[in-house]
């Protein structure tokens, strides 16, 4: 059986604003485009235990159902850390979004390793929004940052302008990729955007959840 993790922020504080954490639609619609397809899907995040959790919408019922399933709500409860998995155990990883996010995922040694083992292996690295902020501290053994000269898409510098909190946050995403030897594509703003390049898939905002999902399958079929 497929096996693939989500991986969650632990970080809840948005520079003082306001409370944040990871963004339930970009885990949730996820999840629910790898269970449909038979895939095994489990969680971590960078502390461990519960992760705060922001962008809640409950109309949605994909949302709904994600937050109403008595797995996820075990797993998702008592998450372990990136630092206590064996990577071996997991086909891709998907990293999702939220703005707790550019905090702790590009300092996190533990997420770094994984990530770093589970491409290296043949696997398929996947962030959607604000998650390619884990590929910003992500090294191959040879020390070439994984998305140097490769396409990837994220949360746009013109997104986050939109938001207002582009003096808010550590370090703009799409400049940072950029800095690292990415080749940075996006839509407007909040137009679904995928990019994949071999086995990495990075998707631009919200909106490109559901198809980051569907090209971490296509690449894994592959």
């Amino acid at each position: 059986m497929t096996k693939i993790l989500i991986g969650l922020t632990s970080h809840a504080d948005l520079g003082g604003l306001r409370e944040t954490g990871y963004y339930l639609p970009e885990a949730a619609h996820p999840w629910h485009v790898f269970t449909e397809a038979g895939a095994e899907v489990d969680f971590a995040s960078v502390a461990g235990g519960e992760p705060p959790v922001d962008g809640v919408d409950l109309t949605d019922p994909i949302q709904k159902a994600f937050t109403e399933d008595p797995a996820v709500r075990e797993r998702i409860g008592a998450t372990p850390r990136f630092a206590d998995l064996d990577p071996a155990g997991y086909d891709a990883v998907v990293f999702a979004g939220g703005h707790g996010a550019m905090w702790d995922f590009p300092s996190d040694p533990g997420l770094r390793a994984f990530a770093r083992d589970l491409y290296e292996r043949g696997g398929v690295v996947a962030a959607v929004c604000h998650g390619p902020a884990a590929l910003i501290g992500l090294t191959l053994s040879d020390g070439t940052p994984l998305v140097a000269g490769k396409r990837v898409a994220g949360f746009t510098n013109s997104e986050e302008a939109a938001v207002g909190l582009t003096g808010v946050v550590p370090f703009l995403l799409q400049s940072r990729l950029e800095e690292l030897g990415g080749k940075h594509e996006g839509a407007g703003d909040w137009e679904p955007y995928v990019v994949t390049d071999g086995r990495l898939v990075t998707g631009q905002n919200p909106a490109s959840s559901t198809a980051v999902a569907e090209a971490v399958l296509d690449a894994l079929s592959k």
